[in-house]
């Protein structure tokens, strides 16, 4: 397996996705820098989270426009899975391979802390590590987490089976009490049509060690290792 990582001026979390790849694969990722024209073959494309170009305008506007991003739409479109985290799902949004956008959390704070995800959908290559409906544990680290969508993209994509997390309780409750940034209901995680792009606010790549306190965020880079080997 092939994965790669781009990198954006401000980016805080590629080295840490890094690790969790190497990890999972046995192998380093390759680093491909912003300013690249192209991705190398790849089996995986990420999109690490962090503050590129500062979250000036609003996050992920102007590393949207990186050179990198022109082909990593395009490839996204062929096929290639692609994994937006944090500041990654941003771009995702800005380059209209997710529908939607982050805005500013509810209450106005960068929020860092781990929260509870219930899974969603784990027929993806993405989360097949996961059972359906297992809660799972996952820092969020964000100041723009609160997805927004107008009630007919929600109805959408609720109606496709495209949400991939959502936040919750320790018991798997779902309500608003539990929203950390106040994303319209609770969506943590989205898929595109074909389930082949996942954005997703929590960053797993954080709780992907026993070292780091919990191992909840390994399973997903373990099941991308073995649908893309």
């Amino acid at each position: 397996m092939k994965a790669s990582v781009i990198v954006f001026p401000g980016s805080n979390c590629d080295r840490d996705v890094a690790v969790s790849l190497e990890a999972a694969m046995g192998k380093k990722p390759a680093m491909v820098w912003h300013g690249e024209a192209d991705v190398p073959a790849s089996d995986l494309i990420v999109l690490p989270g962090g503050f590129s170009y500062g979250d000036y305008l609003r996050s992920g506007a102007m590393a949207a426009h990186s050179p990198i991003m022109r082909d990593v739409v395009a490839k996204a479109r062929k096929g290639t899975p692609v994994l937006g985290i944090c500041n990654g799902f941003h771009l995702l949004t800005e380059t209209g391979l997710l529908p939607g956008v982050l805005m500013r959390n509810a209450s106005l704070k960068f929020i860092c802390k781990d929260v509870w995800l219930k899974v969603v959908r784990n027929d993806t290559d993405f989360a097949r590590g996961y059972a359906p409906g297992e809660v799972i544990r996952i820092p969020i680290a964000h100041h723009d987490g609160n997805y927004f969508a107008d009630e007919d993209t929600l109805d959408r994509l609720e109606g496709e089976n495209r949400v991939a997390f959502r936040y919750c309780d320790a018991s798997g409750a779902l309500n608003g009490d539990i929203n950390p940034n106040g994303s319209q209901r609770n969506i943590a995680g989205l898929y595109n049509e074909t389930g082949t792009v996942l954005g997703l606010m929590p960053h797993p790549e954080r709780l992907a060690d026993p070292a780091l306190g919990g191992t909840d965020g390994r399973p997903m880079f373990d099941s991308l290792v073995r649908a893309l080997h």
